[in-house]
Formats: C-alpha cells, structure tokens, sequence
C-alpha cells in the first residue's frame, strides 16, 4: 500500500445505507445439508424455509423449557 493516498476526489458515505442488514451465513456439515436438501425437495420449498422453519421451532422449544 502506497505511502500517501489521495482521497480528495473520493465521496464519503456511497455505497452506506441506512438500515441495511446482512445476512450471517450458516455452514451445514456435508450430511446434514444434504439430508435437510432431500426434505426441502420433497416438500417442494427451498432449503432456506426448511431450516429457518426447524430453528424455529428449535427456539420455541428451548423457550418453553425454561
């Protein structure tokens, strides 16, 4: 990296928006995606709702037992 850059051309804030969020992604181990993909296609939705429908469900119970 250069000793001195010149940033007086630059515009401060263009690619910032405001609210935005990002998504964390989530690694699956090899047998486990590929099991929750068999499911998701056999029930016709994207492996997204899948597993965003079995974490909530998850969460509902780890809540209800405490």
């Amino acid at each position: 990296m250069p000793d001195k850059i010149d940033f007086s051309q630059s515009t401060r804030g263009q690619f910032f928006k405001a609210g935005m969020q990002i998504s964390t992604p989530i690694y699956l181990d090899a047998k486990l995606q590929t099991e929750l993909a068999s499911i998701a296609l056999a029930k016709g939705i994207d492996i997204s709702v899948l597993a965003n429908d079995l974490l909530k469900k998850d969460l509902e119970l780890i809540q209800l037992a405490r």
